[in-house]
């Protein structure tokens, strides 16, 4: 019987015979290489049988590298199919048959993959016979070790964005979440000091519950605090609350302004802005306005909540042929108007039509009713279809009863929080469009929400409009 190195009688002269063995290179997904039916690190090679005619029997010449030269040949002669029969302790035997492969990992090395489990894959080595026998042995507090060791790998895959941004989106390359970003209000001219967080958050709730007070069919969904960078110096940055220690975080709790300094001594301002996330109550809805030679007008006006959003505020009654009619946009504003909604436009040709941000002086920055108006008139007059989307207040609504319908835009793949319930109806006082071809002067409309009233373009300063009491003339698109 072969005598153990470690042993402290054992002499060198002593020591056990070399062999060729088994070193496991790379485990199966289930970890299979642990049970009985796979060779296992230690194992002792007795033979190698290559293709149909290779047939090594141990010992082996030359140890490891003489069976590297094998393999080596073997694989040039393209004979990759072999089978290895190892022996554990005395009377032990297992099989493994598997395929020559090139080691990425050695060059010029050979390894062995499974052709049971390719990710299983073993090399040799050369070991003292005592070795093998007590690696046999430690095979359970092994396994308990590379338990410990092992860790769960991750990596990238790819993806085919573009197509499933094609496929799964109801509008392409465009998503359907809705989010409006408001930074904190400076309280002073000069733009050094800002109101705190709670007040941006309060600006937050205010704005979400006007809109919906005033019609507008959206529901909370959730609400985040971003932080922007920003350069700040001078007074700026010696009002700000300093983040340079651990210290200093207690201060940042309600702070929409802070600062730090960098490397290289610049002063740097992170700005806590809130995002407000909201969702549509019956999700988007898609209409498409198809045009005719005959068409003079589209049928219906639009205007402008003072929350930002667009929406139409007349539809024409009495014409059976208009695109507005054709389309069922006429009868889907009737259903809003019936339920004390705002049929709100939420695009136009596929492109967000809805707030998307509040300046730090309070200006909500939305879409111009006036070029809105342009663009619409334009696709009148090229006889160009086109598709405009609305937020409905009810997903029935979306279901196509008619030739009219279009299809919905938003998959129903969320469940929304209960209706909010409007506190007043929609206010008196929207104003209606008049077209850049309709001179100021020239004609009169009566909107479907009460006063006339009479509207003046303002490029200047952050309002779009002037208004003032004398009436005004259509506003039809």
């Amino acid at each position: 019987m072969p005598m153990d190195r470690v042993q402290p009688t054992t002499s060198p002269d002593q020591k056990s015979p070399a062999v060729l063995s088994i070193e496991c290179l790379k485990g199966t997904s289930t970890a299979d290489e642990w049970t009985g039916d796979f060779l296992q690190t230690g194992d002792i090679v007795e033979e190698l049988r290559i293709g149909n005619s290779g047939r090594f029997k141990s010992p082996f010449k030359n140890g490891k590298s003489g069976v590297q030269k094998v393999l080596h040949e073997s694989f040039k002669k393209k004979e990759t199919s072999i089978l290895v029969r190892v022996r554990r302790g005395v009377d032990e035997f297992a099989e493994l048959q598997a395929c020559i492969v090139p080691n990425d990992s050695q060059k010029k090395q050979y390894m062995l993959r499974s052709i049971a489990d390719p990710n299983y894959a073993v090399g040799f080595l050369d070991r003292s016979e005592s070795d093998c026998l007590q690696l046999q042995a430690s095979r359970s507090d092994r396994m308990v070790n590379e338990l410990s060791r092992t860790r769960l790998q991750d990596g990238y895959v790819s993806y085919r964005w573009e197509k499933r941004m094609q496929e799964f989106l109801s509008v392409p390359f465009s998503s359907c979440f809705l989010s409006i970003l408001l930074l904190p209000k400076a309280s002073d001219q000069g733009t050094s000091h800002y109101n705190d967080l709670e007040d941006t958050l309060a600006r937050a709730n205010a704005w979400l519950n006007a809109s919906q007070a005033s019609g507008v069919p959206i529901v909370f969904m959730n609400v985040q605090t971003e932080s922007l960078l920003t350069k700040i110096s001078g007074k700026t940055a010696s009002s700000t609350v300093n983040a340079g220690s651990l210290s200093d975080l207690s201060n940042l709790a309600n702070a929409s302004l802070y600062g730090f300094e960098d490397y290289h001594g610049v002063d740097i301002g992170v700005v806590r802005a809130v995002r407000l996330w909201y969702a549509c109550l019956g999700g988007e809805f898609a209409i498409e306005i198809k045009l005719r030679e005959d068409d003079t007008k589209l049928g219906f006006a639009i205007s402008r909540t003072e929350e930002g959003f667009i929406f139409i505020s007349s539809v024409i009654d009495d014409d059976e042929n208009a695109p507005s009619t054709r389309s069922g946009l006429r009868n889907l504003y009737k259903e809003a108007t019936n339920s004390s909604m705002l049929l709100v436009v939420s695009r136009v040709a596929n492109q967000k039509v809805l707030p998307w941000i509040v300046s730090s002086t309070g200006a909500i920055r939305c879409f111009d009713t006036v070029s809105l108006s342009q663009k619409l008139s334009l696709h009148r007059h090229a006889k160009v279809p086109i598709t405009i989307h609305v937020l409905l207040w009810d997903r029935a609504l979306a279901v196509p009863s008619g030739a009219n319908r279009s299809r919905a835009a938003t998959p129903s793949v969320m469940q929304l929080p209960p209706e909010v319930q409007l506190s007043r109806l929609p206010d008196e006082n929207q104003i209606q469009l008049l077209p850049p071809e309709v001179p100021c002067g020239s004609s009169r409309v009566v909107g479907d929400h009460g006063p006339e009233i009479r509207l003046e373009r303002d490029t200047a300063g952050e309002s779009s409009f002037r208004f003032h009491d004398f009436a005004l003339a259509s506003n039809w698109v």
